[in-house]
């Protein structure tokens, strides 16, 4: 007997579920919540929510944050099951499992271009074409790189499952798999697409940030439990203004936000990797920009077999997005941010990363949007997302 994922899912996390159902019904009955909880993981994408955290945005909004660290591997089911109420992550990672009945909402796009496919640079494959029969590294079956690279595959008239052999490494080992052989090309995210790129071991052959159809596409957008949303609509607008608020700063200072994340031990990184990652990368959020890639991402998807050939992509594009009151394109164009000084991107970056990584070398288990770094502990205030659904 076959039995849906999702069902899977709810029996596994029944009795975290049961608790946070108690959690939306009394945010609802009082008929607002200004305290909100936001996940997290621990990678350099993530630099809105903490400048959100920094700079106080989220108390601008009359809101009481907590931050609740998450595991990977667990992360779209614990907001599904409401461990915590919003954050911001990747579109593609999301709506395989929106499809099958997940109640998640995106509500703004944070920013654009943190995918990359690339191939050594002592091989022959230069083009996306040039994939077809080949081995293909990635960090996860599933991942958002390896679905990146199914749809630029799909598009290109490449069956992903029959044309690629997919083999698995972690996230700071892709390279070395390169080196040694072991793949024609890899599938990766920031930082570690910086990090090769750095070292001349890579080129480019799908650059997110770059290419079309993709560069212009949000990959991450804020997302919200949809039960607490509906709980309460005013807080997930705050909190979504927040977050949009972060992402705008980063975008002004981004050399700031990069340093920032590492020195406060948000993430494990080091500062000027972190720096060249964040450059890579537009943060200049957009509410219409998130709404056409939820649509844009879901046809691809569908196209290279990733959703159900019977998903109508409209409909599943507009059960995944929600418009919210006070969050919208015009607010985001009038939101001043002060350009501090020391925050812009140094001209010099690249050499200032040839000088760090000439120092310490490669750097220790990076976090990416895949694959957390070693184990670090939480800052004060932050809780662990186990420690909350063993509380539950």
């Amino acid at each position: 007997m076959n039995i849906p994922p999702l069902i899977t899912t709810m029996v596994l996390f029944a009795p975290f579920l049961a608790g946070c159902k108690k959690d939306a019904g009394a945010a609802g009955k009082s008929g607002a919540s200004n305290k909100v909880r936001v996940g997290y993981i621990g990678i350099t994408c993530e630099a809105p929510i903490f400048s959100a955290i920094e700079n106080g945005y989220f108390k601008e909004e009359g809101l009481e944050v907590e931050l609740v660290k998450c595991e990977w591997s667990k992360y779209k089911d614990v907001l599904a099951l409401g461990g915590y109420d919003i954050t911001h992550h990747l579109v593609m990672y999301f709506l395989k499992p929106i499809e099958q009945g997940l109640d998640v909402k995106f509500t703004a796009g944070i920013h654009t271009g943190c995918l990359r496919v690339q191939a050594s640079t002592k091989g022959k494959i230069k083009k996306v074409a040039d994939l077809r029969g080949k081995k293909i590294g990635v960090p996860g079956m599933g991942t958002p790189p390896f679905i990146f690279a199914n749809r630029v595959l799909g598009a290109n008239g490449i069956d992903a499952m029959k044309e690629i052999e997919w083999r698995v490494f972690p996230a700071g080992e892709l390279g070395l798999a390169l080196e040694k052989g072991e793949v024609d090309a890899v599938a990766d995210s920031e930082p570690i697409g910086s990090l090769l790129l750095a070292q001349g071991l890579v080129r480019n052959v799908a650059d997110q940030a770059k290419d079309e159809p993709y560069k212009d596409e949000y990959c991450c957008a804020v997302i919200a439990n949809g039960k607490w949303l509906n709980a309460n609509p005013k807080t997930a607008a705050a909190a979504t203004r927040a977050l949009l608020k972060g992402a705008k700063w980063v975008n002004t200072n981004p050399r700031l936000a990069a340093r920032m994340s590492v020195e406060k031990k948000y993430l494990a990184s080091n500062p000027e990797l972190n720096t060249t990652a964040i450059g890579n990368l537009n943060y200049l959020p957009s509410v219409s920009g998130a709404e056409k890639a939820v649509l844009s991402a879901a046809k691809e998807m569908k196209l290279a077999g990733m959703l159900s050939p019977t998903t109508d992509v409209e409909a599943l594009a507009k059960r995944a997005f929600i418009h919210l009151e006070g969050v919208s394109d015009a607010w985001i164009e009038n939101l001043q941010i002060e350009k501090l000084a020391g925050g812009e991107m140094p001209g010099d970056q690249p050499l200032r990363l040839a000088a760090e990584l000439a120092t310490v070398g490669t750097p220790y288990k990076i976090a990416t949007c895949c694959a957390p770094a070693s184990k670090v502990a939480p800052r004060p205030g932050i809780k662990e997302e186990s420690k909350v659904a063993a509380a539950k």
